[in-house]
């Protein structure tokens, strides 16, 4: 009987405080994403992004992607991922275009603020933030040929630009589409974090870390840091952040390691709430966790050879 109590007691506990964070998150999202989508919008009505082509073509170019693309890749990196998700959603890309830009922006946004953060905690600011960003460039390029997307809009959306719709009408295009969106955020938000404060409740992310060992050797990190990687890839670098910063003071942790950690969870953090949101967009879930995946394994394994070979002190040369 007390069994049984304890558990709707559990329950009721982290479904509350799920619905809460869940509807507190999803507010403070609707804060970027609304002003954001509505700024994208107005400024690609306005023609203004259209007579930067000649600035954009050849760098987005490179990316098989057509040069109004840089705008959600600048905004995602200087803001989060919902501003870059916000500016994708009322800008017509194809799906293939929306797929490049969207494991771009997962790898490489908020780098000012987090950037910072990693910086307090054991990386240099700017070797987090270049390998970042490198990863995602290098990321995106082997996604090309696998995707198939070119630098062309579709002709669909070039019919509809060159139209050149009524402010009104682009107001009302806005609206549907981004109410469309929020409904779809809403609902995975509210799901995701609800169901992750029920397993904190029940006390049930601790054994899983424990389980993850073999996986965390193939992403080449120890064991040791699995708390710390977790916290990242459930809270992301801005909510774990602070976590990983007491941790890093307390000493329990190399040089090596920290950087190890940070250049990992730089390109796989808030990997729970992130990437699904990218899913009313039509983008394949894999696209969204697999490149990723690979590059962090491939970049830490690539530093462990460099921390072992490189650094070791060249041999004594013999006397003669």
């Amino acid at each position: 009987m007390n069994g049984q109590t304890d558990c709707r007691s559990k329950l009721k506990e982290g479904g509350i405080s799920g619905l809460k964070k869940g509807w507190g998150g999803f507010v403070w999202m609707m804060k970027i994403v609304i002003p954001i989508s509505l700024f994208t919008s107005v400024l690609d009505w306005s023609g203004l992004l259209g007579r930067l082509d000649f600035l954009l073509k050849p760098l987005m170019g490179i990316f098989s992607l057509p040069p109004t693309a840089a705008l959600p890749l600048v905004i995602g990196m200087l803001s989060s991922v919902y501003g870059g998700l916000a500016a994708m959603a009322v800008l017509p890309f194809s799906a293939a275009q929306m797929t490049l830009m969207a494991v771009f922006i997962l790898m490489a946004h908020s780098l000012i603020q987090e950037g910072i953060i990693q910086g307090s905690s054991g990386i240099h600011p700017l070797k987090a933030t270049a390998v970042r960003l490198a990863a995602a460039v290098v990321t995106v390029l082997l996604m090309v040929p696998w995707v198939g997307s070119s630098p062309a809009m579709p002709a669909a959306a070039e019919g509809a630009l060159s139209a050149g719709p009524a402010f009104w009408e682009m107001i009302r295009h806005w609206a549907g589409t981004t109410l469309a969106l929020t409904a779809k955020i809403f609902v995975i938000i509210m799901v995701l974090l609800t169901l992750l404060e029920l397993l904190k409740s029940f006390g049930w992310i601790h054994p899983f870390v424990r389980t993850l060992g073999p996986f965390l050797r193939i992403m080449g990190l120890d064991v040791k840091v699995g708390f710390l990687w977790m916290t990242a890839v459930i809270f992301g670098l801005s909510y774990g952040g602070a976590i990983i910063v007491e941790e890093a003071k307390s000493g329990h942790l190399s040089r090596d390691e920290l950087e190890i950690l940070h250049l990992s969870i730089g390109m796989n953090h808030s990997m729970v709430e992130d990437p699904p949101l990218f899913l009313p967009l039509g983008i394949h879930l894999f696209w969204l966790y697999v490149p990723r995946l690979a590059m962090a394994i491939v970049t830490v394994w690539l530093l462990r050879l460099y921390q072992r070979y490189a650094r070791r002190p060249l041999p004594a040369a013999r006397e003669t």
